[in-house]
């Protein structure tokens, strides 16, 4: 049997946790997006905490989304079967999506171009009293790899992931009232330096602006192998440190000021009826 990769399980691990942070929230949603359900490999545990909600996968790109619905949510490494009631749409399908009671974002925030735009159409494609619940890496992510590059004094291998406090002003930016925010670091490590550094290129190319432009040497490649193998502990085995940043926030409804007009849509009437009736 293959054994699981260490960032598959990561993903999934995040995943399971994001849910525990959900646990103090009393919300029963219809209606789920699963935003870029494909990369953030946690549709399982979302799956699992609300099994009757209709969940709606929303994929990065156009190949993202037709490699999900041609495999649904298994995994080469799992046995567990996919659901067959998921919509794979795309990221530039708002419209199509409807609104949701919960937008889900395990482990993809941290690979958007630009965060605080995101928070803004998750606000956006959420009920009143609606929940945006997401995962990330914050900038305690690598740091062993980071520090042993900035000792050889090459580029950082990295780019630069947002603190957890930052994450926070966005969404407070973007129209969501109390958001919540946590973070924690979980600690990965592998065999040698050779199986570590291969299952890190499965997670990505290195965005950073100040990155090396060219091809690297396999002279280079052996100092790097060398240098981490150099930090392994005394099995051998490499650690690399990942911290996680954990946040969610609520839609709340529109506050007039003192004196302006007040106008409640009908969607804002509807969540302030079922509200009531709890």
């Amino acid at each position: 049997m293959s054994r699981e990769p260490e960032t598959a399980w990561l993903h999934r691990e995040v995943a399971r946790r994001l849910a525990e942070h959900l646990d103090p929230i009393r919300l029963r949603p219809l209606r789920i997006v699963d935003w870029w359900a494909g990369p953030g490999g946690g549709s399982a545990a979302l799956r699992e905490r609300y099994p009757k909600a209709d969940i709606v996968g929303v994929e990065p790109d156009a190949r993202w989304a037709e490699r999900r619905a041609a495999q649904g949510t298994r995994r080469w490494w799992s046995t567990a079967r996919g659901t067959s009631d998921r919509t794979m749409l795309t990221s530039d399908d708002d419209a199509a999506l409807g609104k949701a009671q919960l937008v889900w974002a395990n482990m993809v925030l941290h690979g958007v171009v630009d965060p605080p735009q995101l928070f803004v159409r998750w606000h956006g494609l959420l009920e009143v009293d609606g929940v945006a619940a997401f995962s990330c890496l914050g900038p305690g992510t690598l740091k062993e790899l980071r520090e042993l590059y900035a000792e050889q004094q090459w580029p950082a291998p990295t780019p630069g992931f947002i603190d957890m406090h930052d994450l926070g002003d966005m969404m407070v930016a973007a129209g969501f009232a109390e958001p919540v925010l946590d973070q924690e670091t979980i600690v990965l490590t592998w065999p040698d330096a050779e199986a570590a550094l291969r299952e890190l290129r499965q997670l990505g190319g290195n965005a950073a602006p100040d990155r090396f432009a060219g091809l690297r040497t396999p002279r280079w490649r052996r100092r790097l192998l060398e240098a981490l193998a150099a930090g392994a502990n005394a099995d051998g085995r490499v650690s690399l440190s990942f911290e996680i940043a954990y946040g969610h926030g609520f839609k709340a409804a529109p506050k007039a000021r003192p004196g302006e007009p007040v106008a409640v849509s009908l969607e804002a009437m509807r969540a302030m009826v079922k509200k009531a009736a709890r």
